[in-house]
C-alpha cells in the first residue's frame, strides 16, 4: 500500500528541495528560490528550516536520502554559523541552533550539537544588556531567542532573554505591551512579532525556571490582547496592530499563524499545558471558531489568503487542525479541506512540485515558489506528512518540533 496523498506529495516537495542544494567548503546549503545565489542559513527562508523537513522526512519514511540530506545540510550550516550577525530563532543563530542541535540528537552526530552549542554561545556574547537588535519579538528578538534556548536546555540564557521585558513593559489599560521594533510607534499584538509572542517566550521561561514575577508578567500580557478581541461573539479576532501600523498595505484582521487566531491558539495551548488550567482552552476554541468560519482557504478577494505558507498561509492553519484533533477529537474535515486546497494549488512538472504564493498588488502577482519553511515547500511539506500520519493512524507527533508550537495530548 502507497503512502497517504498528502504524504506522499510532501516527499515529492521535498525532493525538489533537494534537488536545488547548491555545494559549500563543507556540506550544503539552500537558496530561498531557485537560481538565487545567495544560500540563506535561517530557520524563516533558509537551510535551517530545510534541514527540520528533511528530518521530518526521515522520521516519516526512514529512505536514507533524507538523513544523508539532513546531514549535509547541517555540514553547511555549522560551516557558515560563525559569519551569522543575527541572533535571533527565525532569522539568525539561534535558529541555526535549533536545527544542528536537532541533527545531533536525530541522527546522533555530536559534531552537530557541538556546533549548536557554539551558536547559543556566541549569541550569549552579543547580548547587549536588553537586546540583541531592533527586534524585541518572537521572530527576530528575545521572546524567540529564549524558545530557542531552552530547547537546547539552556534556561540561563533564557533568562537572559526575557528579564529585559520586566524593565521595559508598557503599562495599558489592560495589561502590558511592549515596543516591538525599535522606533516602531504601532504596537503589534499577535505571535510573530507582537505581545502575544513575547507572552509565549515569557510564560515558557517562567515554568521553566520556576519565576513568578515572569508569570505574572506573561499573564498580563496576554491579559492585554484578550481585552482586544473584536469577534463581537464567541470567537476571537484581536486586530493586527494598535494604532494600525501601514493600514494602507496591512489589513486589520488575519487569520494565519502569524497576525491571526490560527497562531493565538497555539499561545493559548501553551497556557493549557503549562498551567492545567483548562479555562485557557476556552480561547482555543474560540480561535477555533474564528478560523472556521473566516471563509479559508477560498480567496475571496484579491489579498485575503493569498499564501499557502507555515507563517502565513494555510499550512500554518492546518498545524492547528491537526493538533485540534489530537486534542478536542474534531475530526479532519475541515484538515481535508485544507489540504486538498494545497494539493490542488501545488505546482507539478517535471521539475517536481512546488508552491507558489501571490501578491496581487504586483505586477506579475505569481511570485517564484519559495523553499524554506515560512513561505515554501520545507514549512508545507512538515505538515502534509504530519497529516498523512495522522489519518492512516500513525503517531501525529512532529519528529522534531518547533519552539513555540506545544505538543499535542491527546483527548
Amino acid at each position: 500500500m502507497g503512502d497517504h496523498p498528502a504524504a506522499a506529495t510532501a516527499l515529492e516537495a521535498l525532493d525538489w528541495v533537494v534537488a536545488q542544494e547548491r555545494p559549500l567548503a563543507d556540506g550544503v546549503g539552500w537558496p530561498g528560490v531557485p537560481d538565487d545565489p545567495a544560500l540563506p542559513p535561517d530557520l524563516y527562508s533558509g537551510a535551517a528550516g530545510v534541514v527540520l523537513a528533511l528530518l521530518e522526512a526521515d522520521a516519516h519514511d526512514g529512505d536514507p536520502r533524507w538523513a544523508e540530506a539532513a546531514a549535509a545540510g547541517a555540514r553547511g550550516l555549522a560551516a557558515v554559523a560563525p559569519s551569522v550577525t543575527d541572533a535571533s530563532l527565525y532569522f539568525g543563530a539561534t535558529g541555526l541552533a535549533v536545527a544542528l542541535d536537532a541533527v545531533g540528537r536525530r541522527l546522533d552526530d555530536p559534531v552537530a550539537r557541538a556546533a549548536a552549542r557554539e551558536c547559543l554561545d556566541r549569541v550569549r556574547a552579543a547580548f547587549d544588556g536588553e537586546r540583541w537588535g531592533d527586534a524585541f519579538d518572537l521572530m527576530g528578538g528575545n521572546a524567540g531567542i529564549a524558545l530557542g534556548a531552552l530547547a537546547l536546555g539552556d534556561t540561563d540564557l533564557a533568562l537572559t532573554a526575557v528579564e529585559p521585558y520586566l524593565r521595559t513593559a508598557e503599562t495599558t489599560p489592560y495589561g502590558v505591551t511592549w515596543e516591538n521594533r525599535r522606533g516602531q510607534p504601532s504596537r503589534r499584538h499577535h505571535v510573530s512579532h507582537g505581545t502575544l509572542g513575547i507572552a509565549q517566550g515569557i510564560a515558557v521561561t517562567a515554568a521553566a525556571t520556576g519565576r513568578d514575577d515572569l508569570r505574572e508578567l506573561a499573564l498580563a500580557a496576554v491579559a492585554d490582547v484578550v481585552a482586544r478581541d473584536e469577534s463581537g461573539g464567541g470567537g476571537f479576532l484581536v486586530p493586527h496592530s494598535d494604532p494600525q501600523q501601514l493600514p494602507d498595505r496591512i489589513d486589520r484582521f488575519s487569520h494565519g499563524w502569524c497576525h491571526g487566531p490560527a497562531g493565538d491558539a497555539q499561545v493559548f495551548r501553551t497556557l493549557v499545558a503549562l498551567t492545567g488550567d483548562a479555562s485557557w482552552s476556552v480561547l482555543v476554541d474560540r480561535c477555533w471558531t474564528t478560523v472556521l468560519g473566516s471563509g479559508i482557504p477560498e480567496r475571496r478577494r484579491p489579498g485575503f489568503w493569498d499564501n499557502n505558507g507555515r507563517c502565513c498561509g494555510t499550512a500554518g492553519v492546518l498545524a492547528l487542525a491537526l493538533d485540534r484533533e489530537v486534542e478536542a477529537g474534531d475530526g479532519t474535515a475541515f484538515a481535508e479541506v485544507l489540504v486538498d486546497d494545497l494539493l490542488a494549488r501545488a505546482t507539478r512538472d517535471a521539475e517536481g512540485v512546488r508552491w507558489s504564493n501571490v501578491e496581487h498588488r504586483a505586477e506579475r502577482p505569481v511570485l517564484p515558489p519559495r523553499l524554506g519553511w515560512a513561505m515554501g515547500n520545507a514549512g508545507i511539506a512538515r505538515e502534509l506528512l504530519r497529516h498523512g500520519r495522522l489519518v492512516t493512524g500513525r503517531d501525529p507527533a512532529y519528529a522534531v518540533a518547533t519552539p513555540g508550537h506545544p505538543g499535542t495530548v491527546a483527548a
